[in-house]
């Protein structure tokens, strides 16, 4: 056990810690000490804030992951000193100055955007009846519908927002392409993870919600990630 990192997963927009939940067991029983995050998705610099200290409360080497948003959250979580690594699955990767909206302005918006909405609030909602086309078409039925109806919305202040000097520049990455995303342009995904310089790139034939339709892969690349900064 000594030698095993701890590992935080960091869910994306229009979910929770929950997302995770084919992943965890696998992570658990190789040794490693997990934790899923609960971000408020009210702004990048909050869901940071809650990020980086969860991992500064461990004890010892820790690699973030991050999902779709959770991606942008480890940029800046990362500069954490005891985060040795990070791992972005369909994930954003910002550079300094970068929003989610600056980055999606780079090519034609995702199918899946035509499904959101805000509400009064200024957050943003997948429609219900669109969540499984958009989000989880590789999901069954039953998976998605559930996903669909505990989304968790996003502030709309979260797509604005600068991100600040990137973690990736400092410390190694890895990244997992979603080959068929619907919610980040796939083109998108492999421009991010050479621009970051990624240690090791795998793409799969998924959707976004490649953490629940190949936990298998997914929980793999993180294995591999853990290996070599133990």
């Amino acid at each position: 056990m000594a030698d095993k990192v701890n590992i935080v997963l960091v869910h994306g927009a229009w979910g929770d810690g929950s997302h995770w939940r084919h992943i965890i067991p696998t992570l658990h029983n190789a040794g490693h000490k997990v934790v899923a995050v609960q971000n408020p998705l009210t702004s990048l610099a909050d869901d940071v804030d809650r990020t980086r200290k969860l991992a500064e409360s461990l004890d010892g080497p820790t690699l973030l992951v991050g999902h779709s948003y959770g991606g942008a959250v480890i940029t800046g979580a990362g500069h954490a000193a005891n985060v040795v690594g990070l791992v972005y699955i369909s994930a954003f990767a910002p550079d300094e100055g970068d929003s989610l909206g600056s980055i999606f302005a780079r090519t034609d918006q995702p199918a899946g955007a035509a499904a959101i909405a805000p509400d009064a609030q200024g957050f943003l909602w997948i429609a219900p009846d669109k969540f499984q086309e958009s989000f989880s078409q590789d999901l069954d039925d039953t998976e998605a519908l559930v996903m669909a109806l505990t989304q968790k919305p996003i502030s709309g202040q979260c797509f604005s927002d600068p991100s600040g000097p990137p973690a990736w520049k400092q410390k190694p990455s890895w990244y997992l392409v979603s080959g068929q995303d619907r919610m980040i342009p796939p083109e998108t995904e492999r421009w991010m993870a050479e621009r970051i310089g990624a240690r090791e790139t795998v793409e799969l034939d998924a959707g976004h919600a490649s953490l629940a339709s190949h936990p298998h892969e997914v929980t793999q690349l993180i294995l591999t990630a853990a290996a070599a900064v133990a």
